[in-house]
């Protein structure tokens, strides 16, 4: 809920924002009157900080008599005060040759490696999902005898390639005669249809085609579950030079275990892929224990309309927001112009 503050107090609790974001030092009376400014003296700036400390919006840390914005502070700033200006011409155009049409995978890379240089944070992507995945086209090729690699392409570009030992030995016209068979019943529909019908339909098959096709609905499964709990990230040690994070050794230690597993994560991302638009988590706002000390930015991105996944950035709630949160929702919006143009 938004705090009932006077127009200077939102002037200099601005100005303090702005000013911490910039350096990390805490602010102080004089600097305030200097840079706010507003006519009003040291000693009316200090009963201003005095009241934005007792609403929870500022603090006054141990070592300094200056202040600095609490995670309360930066919301009442990003929802009321903050202004956001346009991205520089290079930044966009550096995005607009990186986020190119090409499979989820790539740009799931492409998207997290950049919003890390960019940003200086960690980049995130949860890859796209969808609710089943159709393929192209599945292919054998006979690579020595009792040897076969097993093909498969979907519909958005993704490749998926596995290498098997059959029971028995398969002539190369077998194979393609396999292939086709399969691509010509099955080719459009989705990998989870596709493994249930074939389930259903094995029995009623001759031995030599059941076995090929069996191979194909267990590697279609697997790229399914892959696809379900991918989240690629980018960028991670870019936090361990933030002077904010690193201060606590096992805080950071803790923050880079929930990248590792990953779970946390993705639960944060799938939850916001819902949203039509752009989410920021400012500290205890994620839910996220380890993240108590970030801010999560986060967009969701679309395929043809639909929404298949989220993207964003993690970094110290001491994040220049004015400019990290105009770099998501273009990456977002790049990243969905490509995935729907690839279709």
């Amino acid at each position: 809920m938004a705090c009932m503050i006077s127009e200077r107090a939102e002037r200099l609790l601005k100005t303090l924002v702005e000013l911490y974001i910039a350096d990390g030092q805490p602010v102080g009376s004089r600097t305030l009157s200097r840079m706010s400014g507003l006519d009003l003296s040291s000693a009316s700036i200090r009963n201003v900080l005095a009241d934005l400390e007792d609403m929870g919006l500022v603090a006054s840390p141990h070592t300094s008599a200056g202040r600095i914005p609490t995670a309360r502070g930066y919301r009442h700033f990003v929802d009321r005060l903050m202004t956001i200006p346009s991205l520089g011409e290079e930044e966009v155009r550096e995005l607009e040759r990186s986020i190119r049409p090409g499979s989820p995978k790539r740009l799931a890379q492409a998207a997290s490696t950049l919003l890390s240089e960019l940003t200086h944070y960690a980049g995130v992507v949860m890859t796209p999902q969808r609710p089943d995945t159709a393929f192209r086209q599945v292919e054998f090729l006979r690579l020595s005898e009792r040897r076969i690699l097993l093909i498969l392409v979907t519909t958005d570009g993704d490749v998926q390639n596995h290498l098997f030992m059959p029971e028995r030995d398969y002539s190369p016209s077998e194979l393609v005669e396999a292939g086709n068979f399969i691509s010509q019943h099955y080719a459009g529909s989705g990998l989870g249809a596709v493994a249930d019908r074939m389930e259903g339909e094995l029995r009623q098959l001759q031995h030599d085609i059941s076995e090929l096709m069996a191979v194909a609905m267990q590697v279609g499964r697997r790229h399914l579950e892959s696809r379900s709990e991918a989240v690629v990230i980018a960028g991670g040690n870019n936090l361990l030079h933030i002077r904010d994070l690193s201060a606590d050794l096992n805080r950071l230690r803790e923050l880079f275990d929930t990248f590792e597993r990953k779970t946390e994560l993705l639960r944060l991302l799938t939850e916001t892929r819902a949203a039509q638009e752009l989410n920021l988590f400012i500290g205890e706002e994620s839910g996220v224990t380890t993240l108590d000390e970030c801010s999560v930015v986060t967009a969701p991105y679309f395929i043809n309309g639909m929404r298949v996944g989220t993207l964003g950035v993690v970094g110290p709630t001491r994040m220049a927001y004015e400019r990290v949160i105009p770099l998501v929702d273009l990456t977002a919006r790049l990243v969905s112009d490509a995935l729907s143009y690839s279709e």
